[in-house]
C-alpha cells in the first residue's frame, strides 16, 4: 500500500490512454454483470415447493402428447399426493408480438403451486366456468385486462371445431406471485383443459405433460423411477424429472442459454486481455530507464515485478468494479424490461467478477512484469 501513489502515479502519466482503457475494462465488466445475472435466471433456481414437484413428459420430446388414461396409473403410485397436467396452447393476442405463455389446465392445478395466490372465490370462478382462464398480474396490467374480460386468442397450432382459429376465454381470475422472485411467472395465462379439449379438432384425450406432487422431496429420484418403469416398452414411453430440470431442458429449445452467455463474455475478455496486455506492455517499455534507476536506489528484481503486477491489478480493478457496480444498478432496468422477472448480480456474481479480475491482471502484467524484474541496469541505461 506504501506504494500506492507510485502506481496511481505510472497510471495517470498518459491520463488519454489510461481512461479509454479503463472504460473498455468497465464495459467488459457492465456486459459480464447483465449476461450473468440473465444466465442465473434462466436457469430456474430451486424452491421449496418445486422440489416436491415430478414433470412426467413423453421419453420421444417435449411435444409429443400423453394419453389422458395415464393419471389414474400415476395417481396410485406411494408417494404421489396429487397429480395435475397441462398442454402449451401457444395462441397469440391480437398480434404475434404480443406472445405470452399460455396453457391448457386442469382444474386443480394451482393447488399444487401455493407460490400464486388466486382469490377464493376466484378459484371457484375458475373452478365452474367452462371458459374460464385466469392470468398473472404483470399480463393484466400489460393489456388491461380486467375481471369478466372475455380474452380471444388466435390457435396457430390448435384450430376451434367451429372452423375458426379463434378461441374466446372469460377472465374469471388474477392471480399474484407470493415471493418478488417469481413474479415473472405471472406473465402466463391459463384456461380450463376440458373446454381446451372439446374444441380441439385432433389430439383429444392426450395431455402435453402431467406434474406429480410428492409427499417428499427426497424420494424425488425414486419415484420418477418408478413412473417411467409404469410405461417402459410402451406406446408412450415417460420421462420423469423435476420440474427444475423440465423448464431447463424447455428453455433450451430456444438455445443453450449458458453457452451462449460463455461464448460471448469469452470474445470479450479475450478482447480485454489483448487490449489492456498492449497498454501495460508499451507502459512498461517507456518506463524501462526508470525501472533501471529503481534498482538502482536499492529495489530487488522481486520488488520490481509485484510493482508492476500492482499496476496491472490496479488497472483492471479500477474498471471492473465500477462495471460490476452499474451491472448491479442495471439490471433493474432489465428487470423491467422483462415485465417482472428477476435480474440480479448476486454474490457469485461479484466474487467471479474478482477472480475474473485478478486473472486478467496476472495475464496482462505478467509479461512485461518479467520483463522489468530480468532487465539489467547497464544495459537499460546505455540503450536509453
Amino acid at each position: 500500500m506504501k506504494f500506492m501513489h507510485l502506481l496511481w502515479a505510472n497510471l495517470l502519466r498518459k491520463k488519454a490512454r489510461t481512461i479509454l482503457t479503463v472504460l473498455s475494462i468497465v464495459v467488459a465488466f457492465l456486459l459480464f454483470g447483465m449476461l450473468d445475472a440473465v444466465r442465473v435466471a434462466f436457469t430456474v433456481r430451486d424452491s421449496l415447493e418445486g422440489a416436491s414437484r415430478l414433470v412426467v413428459s413423453s421419453k420421444l420430446s417435449i411435444i409429443q402428447p400423453l394419453p389422458y388414461g395415464d393419471l389414474q396409473q400415476i395417481q396410485r403410485l406411494p408417494g404421489v399426493e396429487t397429480v395435475v397436467y397441462a398442454n402449451w396452447f401457444g395462441g397469440i393476442y391480437q398480434d404475434r408480438k404480443n406472445f405470452f405463455a399460455n396453457f391448457a389446465v386442469s382444474d386443480n392445478y394451482l393447488d399444487i403451486y401455493p407460490e400464486f395466490v388466486l382469490p377464493k372465490e376466484q378459484k371457484q370462478a375458475f373452478a365452474t366456468t367452462r371458459t374460464g382462464a385466469v392470468v398473472g398480474e404483470n399480463l393484466a396490467k400489460r393489456f388491461g385486462w380486467k375481471l369478466g374480460d372475455k380474452i380471444p386468442l388466435e390457435g396457430t397450432i390448435f384450430p376451434h371445431k367451429s372452423g375458426t382459429n379463434t378461441w374466446t376465454f372469460d377472465l374469471v381470475g388474477i392471480f399474484k406471485a407470493r415471493e418478488a422472485r417469481d413474479r415473472n411467472q405471472e406473465d402466463q395465462m391459463l384456461f380450463r383443459y376440458d373446454y381446451f379439449d372439446e374444441g380441439r379438432t385432433f389430439g383429444s384425450g392426450t395431455v402435453g405433460w402431467y406434474v406429480a406432487k410428492i409427499a417428499d422431496p427426497n424420494q424425488a429420484a425414486t419415484i420418477a423411477n418408478r413412473i417411467d418403469k409404469l410405461f417402459a416398452n410402451s406406446a408412450d414411453e415417460t420421462k420423469t424429472q423435476t420440474e427444475k430440470q423440465f423448464s431447463l431442458d424447455f428453455v433450451k429449445q430456444m438455445g443453450d442459454i449458458g453457452l451462449i452467455v460463455s461464448s460471448i463474455m469469452g470474445a470479450v475478455f479475450f478482447t480485454i486481455l489483448l487490449l489492456t496486455g498492449n497498454t501495460m506492455s508499451q507502459a512498461v517499455r517507456e518506463r524501462i530507464p526508470e525501472l533501471a534507476v529503481l534498482k538502482t536506489i536499492g529495489f530487488s528484481n522481486q520488488g520490481v515485478l509485484w510493482l508492476v503486477l500492482g499496476e496491472s491489478l490496479l488497472l483492471i480493478m479500477s474498471g471492473g468494479i465500477v462495471g460490476l457496480i452499474l451491472s448491479t444498478l442495471g439490471v433493474h432496468a432489465l428487470s423491467a424490461a422483462f415485465r417482472g422477472g428477476v435480474f440480479q448480480v448476486d454474490v457469485f456474481s461479484w466474487l467471479t467478477g474478482a477472480g475474473l479480475m485478478v486473472v486478467l491482471a496476472i495475464g496482462v502484467g505478467l509479461p512485461p512484469a518479467w520483463r522489468a524484474m530480468r532487465l539489467r541496469i547497464v544495459d537499460a541505461l546505455s540503450t536509453h
